[in-house]
């Protein structure tokens, strides 16, 4: 298997986790604080992260990368969790998900200034065409307007961003899901204690519900999907796929919208039992129909960038033969 095919995989796999993350961490702080569940999700990760640098013996990092380390563990490891679980607490995870269609950009932003990336006109053509459209689509129906809760996801996309195109151009070196399982490591003399001492009283009230979504976002949103997105950012040719995450919004919208409209219609606050402020989502007034041709719209988008870039890798890729061919013959 081809690194391209390899990517579009790993990429797709990243996605499918990443669109069940928002969800599972609306559930989990649903019965749990948001600081504990971001320092459990972090711990518990970070413990499996451990294993696995020490099941197959990777060199550790070495001194110059400590610091970059640090910038990921802070963005990706503290921030983004931190700051969506305190956010779903003001919205639901439909309404958060809609900042998420602004992480490619930000994440390419971060990239030109740290990696020193310069991605192509179709990726921000296209990035944005996406990205507008699930925004648009989301704010055309209605969704709860909650200025703490904007802030707060608009403040872990930045960091997120921030914590991507770090790990990403650490990934060159080290690898995909040792970057993220180091930062994990590093972090855990901090997350430990602070798990201890924020954990629950007792256990016996939480939710099974805000137990599996603790499980899901620290298994999979954490370690697995982590890897397998930010493999999709370090390819060398990563610049034209950074619209998964648009992609990844689609499929949560989807979700939402898919999921028991007409009960949702009948009983605003069972779609959402943590709000009782209906919403256009919960109420079931966004077209399912019309949010699987704003998926599509998206694929389609992401698609066109991927055959732009490849016809003029492969333009140049002749061009470099051509001249080859020339010489040989001088």
């Amino acid at each position: 298997m081809d690194k391209t095919t390899n990517g579009w995989l790993s990429g797709l796999a990243g996605v499918l986790i990443f669109s069940g993350s928002l969800p599972a961490t609306r559930l989990a702080v649903q019965g749990l604080d948001p600081v504990f569940v971001t320092v459990a999700r972090a711990t518990i990760a970070g413990t499996l992260g451990l294993l696995l640098l020490l099941m197959f013996r990777e060199t550790r990092p070495a001194r110059r990368d400590l610091i970059p380390l640090v910038v990921v563990a802070l963005g990706v490891v503290v921030g983004f969790p931190l700051l969506t679980a305190l956010a779903l607490r003001h919205v639901n995870a439909a309404h958060a998900i809609v900042f998420v269609g602004l992480l490619p950009v930000a994440t390419a932003i971060f990239g030109v200034l740290r990696g020193g990336e310069r991605p192509q006109a179709a990726f921000w053509v296209f990035s944005a065409l996406g990205s507008g459209a699930v925004v648009a689509f989301a704010l055309r129906h209605g969704l709860d307007a909650s200025p703490i809760g904007d802030a707060l996801m608009l403040a872990a996309i930045v960091v997120c961003g921030l914590g991507y195109a770090e790990g990403a151009r650490l990934s060159r070196h080290l690898g995909g899901w040792q970057v993220i399982s180091w930062a994990l490591v590093l972090s855990l003399p901090l997350m430990v204690p602070l798990t201890w001492w924020t954990r629950p009283a007792s256990f016996d009230g939480v939710s099974h519900a805000a137990l599996w979504g603790l499980a899901y976002v620290s298994l999979f949103s954490m370690l697995i999907g982590a890897d397998r997105l930010r493999v999709l950012v370090s390819r060398a040719r990563a610049r034209r796929h950074r619209g998964g995450r648009t992609v990844a919004v689609a499929a949560t919208v989807l979700r939402t919208a898919a999921r028991r409209p007409a009960a949702a219609r009948a009983d605003p606050a069972r779609d959402d039992p943590g709000h009782g402020r209906g919403g256009g989502l919960r109420r079931g007034r966004t077209p399912f129909l019309a949010n699987r041709a704003g998926a599509a719209g998206c694929l389609t988008g992401l698609r066109t960038g991927v055959r732009s870039r490849n016809r003029q890798w492969f333009a140049g890729s002749n061009e470099v033969g051509r001249r080859v061919n020339m010489s040989s013959f001088q």
